[in-house]
């Protein structure tokens, strides 16, 4: 019963609609866990469960009117295999050297990160993300969260944000150098991030949410085995056959 106090604390609020991020012409809607420093890394492994994510402080799940096109997705490790693109991807970036860093402010990071949106998410908003706003965004946790910096040669090449789960790992948000060309990096970050599951014997890598709908989140769907959160469970995910709903 006392493990469970804190839990019973924690309550749930909706946001107002906000312009969506992911599909044109729509408006969103979160709901929000609050508040935030009860959220420990016990209760934030169920509310994950259950479909939320983490930006910065807030722990949300999406929660709109008249749209459903968020699903949350997980990858079940132990029976998940490469495809051939994902082979290649892991095989060209092979001389990546991963290196865990702290949760503090780095001007190389943030340099890096400002390159990436310039370059493939220009006109979004995160673009013009100053030192606070990054801050904000990636480096304020209240759970076990970690930094990996990935280096070639000793140069600075991707940076993913990782919170250890109790069952699992879910991957908060990755960038990386947009100018290297033929590069796969973002394939290479979630390979690794496997490989890190399988490491530590956790069954599942989160992914956040698919959307089939949006270019930017499509690509989840392509790890196999990939389970979806649909009606309170998690079911196997057929894409693209299955509406995204």
């Amino acid at each position: 019963m006392k493990q469970d106090y804190p839990y019973a604390l924690i309550q749930f609020y909706a946001t107002a609609p906000y312009a969506c991020s992911y599909l044109p012409d729509r408006t969103a809607r979160s709901q929000v866990a609050t508040p935030g420093h009860l959220i420990d890394p016990q209760i934030y492994s169920d509310l994950v469960r259950r479909g939320f994510r983490r930006s910065g402080l807030f722990t949300y799940r999406p929660h709109c009117d008249h749209c459903q096109a968020c699903v949350p997705v997980r990858i079940a490790v132990n029976r998940f295999t490469p495809d051939r693109s994902q082979r290649r991807a892991w095989k060209r970036h092979a001389a990546l050297e991963a290196h865990e860093c702290g949760l503090e402010f780095s001007e190389e990071h943030y340099r890096l990160y400002q390159r990436y949106q310039a370059s493939r998410h220009a006109g979004g908003g995160m673009d013009l993300d100053n030192r606070e706003q990054y801050t904000h965004f990636l480096l304020q946790s209240h759970v076990d969260t970690r930094i990996v910096a990935f280096r070639e040669q000793g140069e600075l090449r991707m940076v993913s944000v990782v919170d250890r789960l109790t069952d699992g790992l879910s991957s908060v948000y990755t960038f990386y150098d947009p100018d290297v060309e033929r590069s796969a990096f973002g394939t290479f970050g979630i390979l690794w991030q496997i490989e890190v599951c399988r490491r530590l014997r956790l069954p599942y890598l989160y992914l956040g949410y698919w959307i089939a709908e949006s270019r930017k989140m499509a690509y989840k769907a392509q790890f196999r085995q990939i389970e979806a959160y649909r009606k309170g469970e998690w079911v196997e995910l057929h894409a693209p056959a299955d509406p995204p709903a």
